[in-house]
């Protein structure tokens, strides 16, 4: 009693395992292994506690004016959010009718599947390879996807689509389209263009400080679009969804986008070099654009192997499922974290 249906059968997202030991190698949750911009440091440092007397700006009017100088677009156009799952949240409320329903890639990001449960509506998961096919567009006509979250570079497997072909679908799709590009500070391009284009009526880009700008325990994400689609996400947030420390330390960050670039461009360089590692020892690799590698063990199940570096107190993620179970999903850490991992795998193939 008290518990809706819908909650009732619902199967919770179940984000990475969070080790309370310090002395682990922690590769499981995409986060960045370097430091936040010492500017963050410094509005922490110098942050007046009276503020907090205060309900935060609820409009984020420095951050958002930060981040739309940062795209090129009016602030009317930028929403932020209490991490980018929270835009997806308020996004399956402004966007989907009880009748309709959410779509995404499969595999993709797993929230995904949870928050059209939550909302109780179907979810319609398409084959990564299947987004332009003709069988595919009926599928999504016949049962009423208006809210399609395209994840690039993809989660968990890092491969990237182009936004020319991310541009044709969302021209065709009826409803709106989000590309989630969590990790495309790590890739070669991205769909911003996109999403501040003068065209645009249902294409929006989101955004998050978890991964590039290393503040994933902020909880602060963001998002670009037309400002009809972002005026709705407005009405439907919280009343005040981010807190005046966070908006204070992302605007610090945004302000300092030479140090986060340097740091995406030592992962970058990392995840070169440790692919090839992988590659020469036997693994299959999916290229990847993003912070992390989705790779298959050589000579051992990957739930093996898995559990085999979590007795060494090395983190990795493992997905079970026919799309995904054969294979491990690798963050970027330091050079040093990824020598560690190469040496417990070959102890362990040994």
């Amino acid at each position: 009693m008290g518990i809706t249906r819908s909650v009732r059968r619902l199967a919770a997202y179940v984000p990475g395992e969070q080790p309370k030991a310090r002395r682990v190698v922690k590769l499981n949750t995409n986060e960045n292994p370097y430091p936040p911009s010492p500017r963050c440091t410094e509005v922490l440092a110098r942050f007046d506690l009276e503020r907090l007397r205060r309900y935060p700006d609820p409009e984020f009017a420095a951050l958002r004016t930060a981040l739309a100088r940062l795209v090129g677009a009016d602030p009317e156009c930028v929403f932020v959010g209490n991490g980018s799952d929270e835009v997806l949240s308020v996004a399956a409320k402004t966007f989907v009718e009880n009748d309709e329903a959410i779509g995404s890639l499969d595999p993709s990001y797993s929230l995904y599947r949870t928050l059209a449960a939550i909302r109780d509506v179907k979810w319609v998961g398409l084959p990564l390879e299947a987004s332009g096919d003709r069988g595919a567009w009926e599928e999504l006509k016949e049962r009423r996807v208006s809210l399609f979250l395209w994840t690039n570079p993809n989660a968990p497997t890092g491969t990237f689509a182009e936004p020319a072909a991310i541009a044709a679908f969302a021209r065709r799709f009826r409803g709106v389209v989000i590309v989630d590009e969590a990790y495309a500070d790590f890739s070669r391009t991205n769909c911003l263009p996109l999403a501040t284009a003068s065209g645009n009526r249902n294409l929006i880009v989101m955004r998050t400080f978890s991964k590039s700008y290393s503040l994933a325990g902020l909880r602060v994400g963001w998002c670009v679009g037309p400002k009809d689609l972002i005026a709705a996400l407005y009405k439907v947030k919280d009343s005040y969804n981010v807190d005046a420390i966070a908006q204070a330390v992302a605007l610090a960050a945004v302000r300092d986008q030479a140090w986060m670039k340097a740091n995406v461009a030592k992962v970058v360089r990392t995840r070169t070099w440790f692919v090839e590692r992988l590659v020469r020892d036997g693994w299959d690799v999916l290229p990847s654009e993003s912070n992390f590698v989705f790779a298959r063990p050589p000579h051992a199940p990957a739930r093996d192997v898995f559990a085999a570096l979590r007795e060494r107190s090395i983190f990795v993620r493992y997905f079970p499922g026919p799309k995904t179970g054969d294979r491990l999903r690798i963050t970027i850490g330091t050079d040093a974290q990824m020598r560690k991992l190469l040496a417990a795998l070959k102890r362990i193939a040994a």
